[in-house]
């Protein structure tokens, strides 16, 4: 490991203490319950001598009264020390895991559109779940080890020197070899730990997927294939935590062996006459019941690489999201209510890593209280243009105006206050129908204003039939409503909102006929009074459009009424044509 890589880890995991460090009270218990244990433990095998030697030779009467009861109490002593210990770990731990959760998430709403666009479904929910706990296990538990073993072996050092310092030195030809031994195992798990993270995931991805698409998998025959993928990246997970568990038993074995032979260099010393002329039987039970002691310490220092490593990983992956850069939100301006006037200036747009732009010169004006329908072949740049009104992507070129003003000038909780949104896939949340139309902001509408809201969008006819009204549960995702009534839902909801900018984005093509007539009789009394962006892929239903732009590959090839559109013979004649003409045969 480079000697940068290093640093940037020692920044990484002191960064990572601070968040436990804001628990100092409890963790300052902890520590001192860990001191006190260690202390109790170098007393107990202090106590040996005693013991052997005045309670078997001599047979000291006020040490046969008093031994028990130094023991009790100093077990009590000890027992409340590991609780306080134990307790306080674990409530840091728990902290630092509810922060470092709180601030993933808090800092997921902030990312921009383009962030989830590249990012994993299932690294984003293996971020907040397994490396959130990887991290607070190394903030907590890794320093538990090493501070508690650390004082244990200190003390137990002190009880040694205490009986027989020539032995004692026995103890530290020890040392050199468990050096190396920490830092071959150190190097291992920093190559090991951030594959690790990303296999876990990998793993949370695929089966995300494939919950979610089970109708897909099923009809399609995708098991096999899907079994396949998940046992590879399953295999692949399996073969890195073994690696870690090799690293960790050869360790431990080594540190057993370096252990051990120290142990046979003290008793042979031990047993030399000139020594055992000097110490009494006690005094060596007492060393060697000290050596035993430090002997599961070792190995658990040793083992607390593992810990320490997998969470700098993990919190070198936290922090780089914590520390990016969020949607940008410099603008000042913001109003109640605005009229809803837009202009597109030159607009370009290429999304990171494109080959070509999404957006090519793109020049608009959509007047307040207009129509302005969209329409052309996939992938010619509809969904890109409306993305960019609400800001959910930034232009890479020209500007976009809302009432004479540049969105940047717009603080984005405003501008986001002016614009509803329906798209052709809907989201529901797992709710009541009523918080979901009610939704976020519009959490303080009454009943009334809900009830009429999913009035207007044709949404009451099968919400009067469900058991609990429009405090019935939708499910996962609307999972307990039809593809049509989940339309209607997300209808309701910007009807609800009542914002001047109305964005539809394919928004009856769920609906049947029935209730698309329906549908479409409520939204042309709402666009009355709003500036509405509409999708469509259905020519019929944007024919009293105010304006009609054809797109294709980024770029606006006609723009007008569809009367005029029609008589120029172009490319929206074209698209008229094809389309009727295929519902015709």
């Amino acid at each position: 490991m480079s000697t940068a890589a290093a640093a940037t880890a020692a920044v990484t995991y002191r960064r990572l203490l601070g968040y436990s460090a804001r628990h100092w009270p409890i963790g300052s218990l902890a520590l001192g319950g860990m001191v006190v244990d260690a202390g109790a433990a170098a007393s107990f095998a202090y106590l040996i001598r005693p013991m052997l030697d005045e309670l078997f030779d001599k047979r000291d009467p006020d040490v046969i009264f008093w031994m028990p009861i130094i023991i009790v109490v100093l077990f009590l002593v000890r027992g409340v020390a590991t609780w306080l210990t134990d307790y306080g770990v674990a409530r840091v731990g728990r902290g630092v895991v509810h922060r470092l959760r709180q601030e993933v998430f808090g800092r997921y709403l902030d990312m921009p559109a383009a962030f989830f666009d590249r990012e994993a479904s299932g690294q984003l929910i293996s971020r907040a779940s397994f490396t959130v706990e990887q991290v607070a296990h190394a903030s907590t538990e890794a320093v538990k080890v090493m501070v508690l073993d650390s004082l244990t072996v200190f003390g137990m050092i002190c009880v040694m020197l205490w009986h027989s310092a020539r032995l004692t030195l026995a103890l530290f030809m020890m040392a050199p070899v468990i050096a190396v031994v920490v830092w071959f195992v150190g190097r291992r798990y920093r190559r090991i730990s951030h594959r690790i993270q990303q296999s876990v995931g990998s793993v949370t991805g695929i089966v995300e997927e494939v919950v979610g698409g089970h109708r897909e998998v099923k009809i399609y025959g995708g098991k096999r294939y899907e079994l396949d993928r998940f046992a590879e990246i399953n295999e692949q997970n399996r073969r890195l935590n073994l690696k870690v568990a090799a690293t960790n038993a050869m360790s431990t074995s080594l540190v057993q062996v370096v252990a051990a032979t120290a142990l046979a260099g003290v008793i042979f010393f031990a047993t030399r006459p000139e020594t055992l002329a000097q110490m009494s039987a006690g005094a060596f039970m007492s060393l060697i019941t000290a050596m035993l002691v430090i002997l599961p310490s070792l190995k658990r220092l040793t083992t607390v690489q593992a810990m320490m490593q997998r969470g700098v990983a993990a919190a070198q992956d936290i922090f780089s999201l914590i520390d990016a850069k969020p949607e940008p939100d410099q603008g000042s301006f913001a109003a109640a209510r605005c009229q809803g006037d837009l202009v597109l200036k030159d607009v370009g747009l290429r999304y990171p890593g494109a080959a070509t732009d999404a957006l090519r010169g793109v020049n608009l004006d959509c007047p307040a209280g207009s129509v302005t329908a969209f329409v052309g072949r996939s992938g010619g740049g509809k969904s890109s243009l409306v993305s960019l009104i609400p800001r959910f992507y930034e232009p890479t070129s020209g500007s976009i105006l809302l009432d004479g003003r540049p969105l940047q000038d717009w603080t984005l909780e405003s501008l986001r206050r002016q614009i509803a949104l329906v798209g052709q896939s809907v989201v529901l949340f797992n709710d009541s129908i009523a918080r979901n139309i009610a939704y976020g902001a519009l959490g303080d509408a009454s009943e009334a204003e809900i009830v009429a809201a999913a009035e207007a969008a044709n949404a009451l006819e099968f919400i009067r039939r469900l058991p609990d009204g429009i405090h019935s549960a939708v499910g996962e995702g609307g999972a307990l409503l039809s593809g049509g009534q989940r339309q209607r839902i997300a209808i309701a909801r910007a009807i609800l909102k009542n914002a001047p900018i109305l964005i539809l984005d394919e928004a009856t093509s769920a609906l049947d006929s029935e209730s698309e007539r329906l549908i479409q009789d409520a939204l042309s009394r709402l666009m009355r009074e709003r500036t509405t962006l509409v999708i469509a892929h259905r020519l019929s239903t944007i024919e009293h459009a105010d304006q009609i732009v054809v797109l294709d590959q980024g770029r606006v090839l006609e723009t007008g009424r569809h009367a005029e559109l029609l008589a120029r013979g172009g490319h929206y004649a074209a698209l008229h044509r094809m389309q009727f003409h295929d519902i015709g045969s």
